[in-house]
């Protein structure tokens, strides 16, 4: 019998991780709390610490493998102690695990409607049916079907297969698109009075943390399960950083009770450690609502994607000059377009607009 240590739940349902690296290899003898494995899981590089000593006797991946939470991650020798971390079993099922650790998907294959021709037409040709619409009376897929998108694949471009945080952005956005009901409204500020050197993401930032005092309801956690929601007292904002690996959301907390001077230093050291990729995983989770300054590239106004158990996500459009009536007059004033997204089964259209009302009346001021 051997001794397995499999891969933890690193964090907040996370259902895989991709190993990066190993630090160790076989044969070497460990001692607790020694890091094994970089992996990246959650949008964050994780090292993942030896749960007791021993002697290692295989390591289960290499590098750019993704193992499910719960495969087998390294065997150590027999005999050596262990805790609750290690799980004694058998291998082969647990390397049966590793093996089809992937997340299931979306579509039911039972109600995929196709004859054993166009299945194994589909398989000939490395058409996945999960991806393609069926033309065929009541849903049937036809052979013609099948050969279209084959026919479409060979002449794209070879597949990029996702990995790390484009991964795990694309599972979260398909598990809110799935859950949330998503509802959008707009508006925008005059921000002509603002001085010319405001960082406007912390501007946003002091702006929301003011609405969610004077309207909880967008600082909430919805329990799908209990259908209740929980307040948050504090305001922990996960602000979106774009980066060519993809998508981060680090968090910048309690932002309703730190001054701007305060806000600016930790912003800009979360940025600098997501570039860096060194920031740590507990600073990408936590966040009870989220801004996206979009409009730093391009876009005034979008419906954002609320991820659950947040109920809310603030978008900030491209600032420019327009014209706007102002103090009865056309007038050429700066103005900044506001999105707010929120999830409908938590949040009524009134606190919404009650939150979008309270942001501008702080946006407005100087």
């Amino acid at each position: 019998m051997s001794t397995l240590f499999e891969l933890p739940d690193l964090g907040e349902g996370l259902a895989d991780a991709e190993i990066i690296s190993w630090h160790v290899t076989v044969g070497d003898n460990v001692v607790a709390d020694q890091p094994l494995v970089s992996v990246e899981t959650d949008k964050a590089v994780v090292e993942v610490p030896a749960p007791y000593s021993g002697q290692v006797v295989k390591l289960y991946g290499a590098a750019g493998d993704t193992l499910a939470v719960g495969a087998p991650l390294v065997e150590f020798e027999e005999g050596r102690h262990s805790d609750a971390s290690a799980v004694v079993g058998d291998i082969q099922k647990t390397e049966e695990t590793m093996r089809s650790g992937k997340l299931p998907m979306h579509t039911d294959r039972s109600k995929i409607k196709a004859t054993p021709a166009v299945r194994a037409l589909a398989g000939k040709l490395g058409v996945d049916l999960d991806i393609i619409q069926p033309t065929g009376p009541k849903g049937v897929f036809t052979k013609a079907d099948v050969e279209r998108a084959a026919n479409i694949l060979a002449e794209a471009g070879p597949l990029e297969k996702f990995g790390g945080v484009r991964r795990a952005m694309a599972i979260r956005m398909a598990q809110s698109h799935a859950e949330v009901v998503p509802a959008t409204i707009h508006d925008e500020v005059d921000i002509e009075a603002w001085d010319d050197d405001t960082n406007v993401t912390i501007r946003l930032a002091q702006a929301i943390g003011h609405a969610c005092r004077l309207e909880p309801a967008l600082n909430a956690w919805f329990d799908s399960n209990e259908m209740g929601r929980r307040f948050n007292e504090k305001v922990n904002l996960g602000i979106a950083v774009n980066t060519e690996d993809g998508l981060f959301v680090p968090v910048l907390c309690d932002v309703a009770k730190r001054d701007a001077a305060d806000l600016r230093e930790g912003l800009k050291r979360l940025k600098a450690d997501v570039r860096a990729r060194s920031i740590p995983a507990t600073e990408l989770r936590g966040q009870t609502i989220t801004l996206s300054n979009f409009g730093m590239i391009a876009g005034r106004h979008v419906a954002m994607v609320v991820v659950p158990p947040q109920v809310a996500i603030i978008g900030a459009g491209r600032i420019e000059p327009r014209v706007v009536a102002f103090e009865g007059q056309p007038a050429i004033r700066k103005m900044l377009p506001l999105s707010l997204t929120f999830d409908h089964r938590a949040v009524t259209g009134s606190e919404a607009a009650k939150f979008m009302a309270a942001m501008i009346n702080n946006l407005s001021m100087h």
